[in-house]
């Protein structure tokens, strides 16, 4: 198996939104809350549902390397409830490897309320469910030493028996890859992510804003210096100012792509994950893995959801 991805695993429901709708609900644009199943359902009561679809950002990019012809797996937490078959199916129709035995929990699979505003950002209030109850008993060890690279989110990152499941996963994994997720994840987390960062990681994925909280950056140069010293691989994604990969004294940047009909951001870094995922797995230079990634972002971003189909 080339990568084996291991994540929150959610059930996304996408709803368009206006400005006014933040505001009244005390939500900050462009981030991810976790809510309870009461505020969940609460939110979801005055919205119209647009899409329902199988999410959790490395299932997303999992998804994406499946459709570029890789053999891929991956293990996220489900309950055997209608939420969790329909999980499940929806990873096993696009030919991926679904490694975990689902049964009836106590608590629900985890869903993901997604509200786009009309200039196109995403916004996230996530009910973890069952998913963030992920425990080193679900991650089979076999999986991860039959796999190339393990790609893990920092989504599903948390004190106790996650984040054994984590360590687990990075004991027997034979090259690990990690996205850092959401500022918010890096504000919670902000220690164990630089160390994880620094001592465990052979690959790292960062937005611009998450990079420069995690290592409190003043400018741009000193995450590049960062990256230099790190010794891995640091991958970051810059919006409208393309993407950058530094590895070593190895600085290579990727322009944007121009003019694009932007529908929906969401999934936008979990598909650039999966294309430069692509690139490196098939030996491709960071220049060309950049340019995957740019275009498999340009595509997701045109489109409503996090599926290219």
């Amino acid at each position: 198996m080339k990568i084996l991805g291991i994540g929150n695993a959610i059930v996304d429901v996408i709803c368009k939104i206006d400005e006014d709708f933040l505001i009244k609900n005390s939500l900050v644009k462009s981030t991810m809350k976790l809510v309870d199943e009461k505020e969940f359902k609460q939110l979801l009561s005055n919205l119209k549902i647009e899409r329902t679809i199988a999410g959790g950002s490395v299932a997303n990019s999992i998804v994406g390397l499946a459709q570029l012809k890789n053999q891929v797996s991956f293990i996220g937490k489900v309950s055997d409830d209608e939420l969790g078959k329909e999980y499940e199916k929806s990873l096993t129709d696009e030919k991926v490897n679904y490694c975990y035995n689902k049964k009836l929990e106590k608590i629900s699979t985890g869903t993901c309320l997604i509200l786009i505003t009309p200039d196109s950002e995403r916004t996230m209030c996530t009910f973890l469910g069952i998913a963030g109850k992920i425990s080193p008993n679900d991650i089979n060890e076999k999986f991860i030493k039959q796999s190339e690279l393990v790609f893990l989110e920092g989504y599903l990152w948390d004190e106790g028996e996650p984040k054994a499941a984590f360590d687990k996963s990075l004991m027997f994994a034979n090259k690990t890859a990690m996205s850092l997720s959401d500022k918010f994840c890096v504000d919670r987390h902000k220690k164990s992510f630089y160390h994880l960062v620094k001592n465990k990681l052979d690959i790292v994925f960062a937005n611009e804003q998450e990079i420069m909280e995690l290592i409190n950056a003043q400018t741009f140069k000193d995450v590049i210096e960062f990256g230099k010293d790190l010794n891995k691989l640091l991958i970051i994604t810059r919006s409208d100012k393309g993407s950058i990969a530094i590895s070593k004294s190895d600085v290579v940047e990727c322009e944007a792509q121009k003019n694009l009909k932007i529908t929906d951001l969401t999934g936008a870094g979990d598909l650039f994950a999966a294309g430069f995922l692509h690139g490196f797995i098939n030996k491709m230079s960071n220049k060309e893995c950049l340019h995957k990634g740019t275009e498999m972002a340009s595509k997701i971003i045109q489109k409503i959801g996090a599926r290219l189909n």
